[in-house]
């Protein structure tokens, strides 16, 4: 009778010892696949973690985003792993076949996936900051002061009024979470690889610096709708400059007003003081009143040469211009531009 429990027993013990063998082996396999399950993506996504450095955040983002295999695994793992404590900021790409491993890799070590920056068609500070911090962790306010800084400008070779033609319109590649001091730096580099040798000495050809250069495209591009005016518009500022001319180029007066969507300059806007009213003053003002397209600055840099010295909009309201030699002539233009605004009941 003992030896026939006992052999139960043992029998027993078997069954209890091959079940959780059993189970460990399923739990086991369980655990391996869903581990290293990979993530099933149609395309790259993109999680983002703030200067929070919120942990939970970054668990919210995975499961929205991507969809984690299992969120109690991936916690335990990144506990195993360290990253609650390593939490870094920056934009990481989550990519089809990762797996949770690979994710927490990625995390923890910082390694980033840049953002293409671009910023282009900007006329004021504050639309170049908030282009900028519409792309980036960074504060639009904060980076419309340092741009509004004089002590930045000359830290980087401009002044308040210059400032804004250290950046040219392009596509950048930039960590999401660069800092505004970096950008900054890296904006003037990018200037200085701009303005090559070619560059200054088509400039210098035509009796301006590269900031000239500038100011004079961004007067050209609020002119000019159409980009194959640019090099007429371009020449004829220069024949004004040449000649001892003042510009009275009307987008410089809507600068100094501080409203583009005139349509009518009328003598009282004339009359504006501005060091930018190019009506009052001579020369070129003391800074771009946009920030030019690299198109503009081009046809700037090669303008079309003639002898035109006087420039009014067609009076089919087309956006083109018709150019003119003498005085006289752009009278008879100007006056039929009038005719037109008037006919269309634009007063303002």
């Amino acid at each position: 009778m003992d030896t026939t429990k006992k052999k139960k027993r043992n029998r027993t013990a078997l069954v209890v010892i091959s079940f959780l063998l059993a189970t460990l082996i399923i739990t086991g396999v369980y655990l391996y696949n869903t581990l290293f399950q990979p993530f099933s993506l149609t395309e790259t996504t993109y999680i983002h973690i703030d200067r929070k450095k919120d942990y939970e955040d970054v668990i919210r983002q995975l499961n929205e985003k991507a969809g984690l295999p299992s969120e109690k695994i991936f916690r335990l793992l990144a506990e195993r792993m360290n990253y609650p404590n390593a939490v870094k900021t920056g934009r990481y790409a989550i990519e089809d076949g990762m797996t949770m491993p690979d994710v927490i890799r990625r995390l923890r070590s910082g390694n980033q996936a840049p953002v293409n920056l671009t910023f282009n068609n900007i006329r004021l500070r504050e639309n170049l900051a908030g282009r900028i911090s519409q792309q980036l962790m960074m504060d639009s306010l904060s980076l419309l002061n340092a741009l509004n800084d004089p002590a930045n400008a000359e830290k980087f070779g401009f002044n308040e009024y210059t400032f804004i033609a250290m950046f040219i319109p392009n596509t950048y590649e930039v960590y999401w979470d660069t800092s505004i001091d970096n950008l900054l730096s890296r904006m003037k580099r990018e200037y200085d690889l701009f303005w090559n040798e070619g560059r200054k000495g088509k400039a210098e050809k035509i009796g301006l610096t590269p900031v000239q250069v500038s100011t004079l495209a961004s007067i050209v591009e609020e002119e000019a709708t159409y980009i194959d005016e640019y090099p007429i518009v371009a020449g004829l500022y220069l024949n004004r400059l040449t000649r001892g001319m003042r510009l009275e180029a009307d987008p410089t007066v809507k600068f100094a007003v501080g409203d583009f969507s005139l349509r009518r300059i009328l003598f009282i806007h004339l009359e504006v003081e501005s060091p930018y009213n190019t009506y009052r003053n001579n020369g070129l003002p003391p800074g771009p009143i946009r920030i030019p397209s690299i198109q503009a600055i081009e046809a700037t840099l090669s303008p079309q040469e003639h002898r035109y010295l006087f420039m009014c909009a067609k009076d089919d309201l087309s956006g083109r211009h018709n150019f003119a030699t003498t005085h006289a002539e752009h009278a008879r233009n100007a006056a039929a531009y009038q005719r037109a605004l008037n006919a269309r009941g634009i007063f303002y």
